[in-house]
């Protein structure tokens, strides 16, 4: 399926992270997203109720984001996509991509992103 919706740099803070610092402390989480589903009847009818509200989606990552702390941003992109799945029914598929740009990394670094991807 060729048909997407993207949603890129969505921002909130968490506490998710192995080392107990990062438990106890806010810090950014940036995520994109990658929606793959049917816009046809959408773009044909300009009706809302045939697609994905874009921001229910983004409220979503961002309650997750906020959620209960996690020790891998594995672990968080894989919440994210799995909550997506299974709460918007048209979707037939998501690619999540996690970014910490604050992770304990001992060398200087721009960012850490994991990406994953599942289908319905």
């Amino acid at each position: 399926m060729s048909e997407k919706i993207k949603i890129t740099g969505i921002k909130a803070e968490g506490k998710h992270g192995v080392l107990e610092e990062e438990k106890n402390s806010f810090q950014p989480f940036v995520v994109d997203i990658e929606l793959e589903l049917d816009l046809k009847k959408a773009a044909e009818e300009d009706d809302l109720s045939e697609t994905v509200n874009y921001d229910e989606v983004a409220k979503l990552v961002v309650e997750v984001i906020k959620g209960p702390t996690l020790n891998l941003i594995e672990a968080l992109a894989d919440r994210i996509v799995t909550r997506i799945l299974h709460s918007f029914d048209l979707i037939e598929e998501v690619k999540v991509t996690v970014h910490k740009p604050k992770a304990p990394i001992s060398v200087p670094f721009d960012d850490v992103s994991v990406t994953l991807k599942k289908k319905r």
